[in-house]
Parts: structure tokens; C-alpha cells; sequence
């Protein structure tokens, strides 16, 4: 099975960002971080409906390659957000959100122009520049902050996001506001303003119980993918399946999970099932292979709560 490295990610620029060197080099492992989660993410294999080391998923524009192509162009950015974030310190939390969209902008773009503009990780950018932001917004310069205080940070950050965004737009231009318009769904506005509610509820308990066990991480992904893809309002499952899109990928999620999830002897074969199942459906839940990557990446931080 082939699998993809970070090792030829370039040098993070950050000296064209004011900072203690200390704080550079947090910014750096936690830029580090981020880049390692998604990473994680697409090698996980078989993913139902998304590129991995297997297939492309229900995806014709896109594959592993364009995927590690796009992280390593994301890797000098997750650092500037830590720093960015770091920078806005004595700003109310809600007005943080504005000095960062710059830097999602041009993060976007440095996507765009290595996948021949095809979307690999706008999500991703979306909710890893967020977190590296509250991290940033936390730094102290001693030990590295909570997942906890890094959710609730995210949260503050974005608590108007879904009213400025969504409840006071009235001819829709995008998907998710149609989709807000239509269904009510928030997709990852809401995520980002509940401090990922989904991840923290549902992908991270069932990713440490398996780890817990003893089992690989691998193993602690699938666990916590499928618990994602229960419980998770995907919005890219809409736009692609409608309602009945996303009830089906529930529904299967459920039935595997209450087979006994990786712990089933026939957990592999039916992830294939599943993979094939949405790749004749063309659906992908792209939403919850973002809300993966953060799963992984917020098990990086220590739990206050231990």
C-alpha cells in the first residue's frame, strides 16, 4: 500500500512574522501538528467515499498525490495562524476572526495553484487555521494549553459566525448557505462555533476508548471516523445526496458500529462495502474526514479533566 511523507515539506517562512524565538518554535511544532492530522487522515484506508492510499473515493479530480501535494503547500501557513492568532491576544475574542482570514485567504490560494484549483482542503484550512489560531491565542510560554481551552477558544472566536454568515444572508451564493436556507444545517460554521461539539462528543471518545484498549491507531481512526460519519450533519453528503444522502451514510455508520466497530472480525470488508456503496452513490463526506483530521489533532493536547 503506498503511503505518503512530509518529510520533503519546505522550511516554515517565519521569520516574516514578528515573535520571540520561542514562540516561533511552538508555532512550528504546532504548525507541525496540524499538518501531521491531515496526513492521517487521507493515508487512513479503506475511508468510505474518500481518497485514501486505496482509490479516490467518489472524487474524479483528485487523488492521494494531489492530496500530499496540497498539505505540503498548506505546511509553511498552519504556523503564521499560531502566530496570527498569538497577535490578537487583547482583541475580544470575536473580533479575532477578521485579522485571520488574510492568511486563510492566501492559504487557499497556495492550495488552489498546486492542485490545478481543485479543492483538497478548504475545510481543513477553515478549522486547523482555526485551532492553530486559539492555540496561538493561548500561548502562554509555558506548557501547551487544553483541548478543552482550545475548543472553547475556537468557539469564542466564531461564536457570530453562523448569524453573520448564514442568518443574515438573503440570496444565497454558495452551497452552504443554500444548504442553511434549505435544511437548516450549519456544516463547519456551527462546528467551529460549538468548539466542535461533533469531534468532542463523538470522534475523540471513540477514538482514546479504542487506544485504550490497546489497539493501533489506525484502528482508534476507523473508530472514530465511523462514529463521525453517525453522528456528523455532513454537508457535503447533502449537496451531493440530498437528506437521504446523509441518512444512508448514518444509518450504515450506525450498523457498523453497533456490529462491533473495529473490533468486528468483519470490520475490513465492510468498510469496502461501504467504500464501494458511496462511490456507485457518489457521495463523499468530505465534513467528516475534516472533523477527523481535528480529531486527531486536538488528541495531540492534553485533557484538563485528567
Amino acid at each position: 500500500m503506498p503511503t505518503a511523507s512530509l518529510e520533503a515539506v519546505e522550511p516554515v517562512p517565519l521569520r516574516v512574522v514578528r515573535a520571540t524565538a520561542a514562540r516561533h518554535r511552538r508555532a512550528s511544532a504546532v504548525g507541525a501538528l496540524a499538518c501531521r492530522a491531515l496526513l492521517k487522515e487521507v493515508e487512513l484506508t479503506p475511508k468510505p467515499g474518500l481518497v485514501d492510499c486505496l482509490n479516490s473515493g467518489a472524487h474524479r479530480d483528485m487523488g492521494l498525490g494531489t492530496f500530499v501535494a496540497s498539505i505540503r503547500a498548506l505546511g509553511p501557513w498552519f504556523p503564521l495562524f499560531y502566530l496570527a492568532g498569538a497577535a490578537t491576544r487583547e482583541l475580544d475574542a470575536r473580533n479575532a476572526l477578521e485579522h485571520l482570514r488574510p492568511a486563510g485567504r492566501a492559504c487557499e490560494a497556495a492550495m488552489l495553484k498546486v492542485t490545478g484549483n481543485v479543492n483538497t482542503h478548504k475545510g481543513s484550512i477553515f478549522c486547523m487555521g482555526l485551532l492553530c489560531a486559539a492555540a496561538g491565542r493561548l500561548d502562554c510560554g509555558n506548557a501547551p494549553p487544553s483541548r478543552e481551552r482550545i475548543c472553547e477558544a475556537v468557539a469564542r472566536m466564531c461564536s457570530r459566525l453562523v448569524e453573520t454568515e448564514l442568518l443574515l444572508v438573503r440570496k444565497p451564493g454558495t452551497a452552504g448557505e443554500r444548504l442553511f436556507q434549505a435544511h437548516g444545517l450549519t456544516g463547519v460554521r456551527g462546528e467551529a462555533a460549538s468548539g466542535f461539539k461533533t469531534v468532542r462528543e463523538h470522534g475523540l471518545p471513540a477514538f482514546e476508548r479504542i487506544l485504550a484498549l490497546g489497539c493501533r491507531e489506525e484502528e482508534a481512526l476507523h473508530e472514530a471516523l465511523l462514529h463521525l460519519l453517525a453522528a456528523n450533519h455532513d454537508t457535503n453528503l447533502v449537496h451531493r445526496g440530498g437528506l437521504a444522502g446523509l441518512a444512508h451514510v448514518q444509518a450504515t455508520a450506525k450498523r457498523l458500529i453497533d456490529a462491533g466497530g473495529v473490533l468486528s472480525p468483519g470490520f475490513h470488508a465492510g468498510m469496502l462495502d461501504f467504500d464501494s456503496d458511496l462511490i456507485e452513490r457518489n457521495l463523499s463526506p468530505g465534513g467528516s474526514a475534516d472533523l477527523l483530521s481535528v480529531t486527531w489533532f486536538v488528541s495531540r493536547f492534553r485533557s484538563a479533566r485528567r
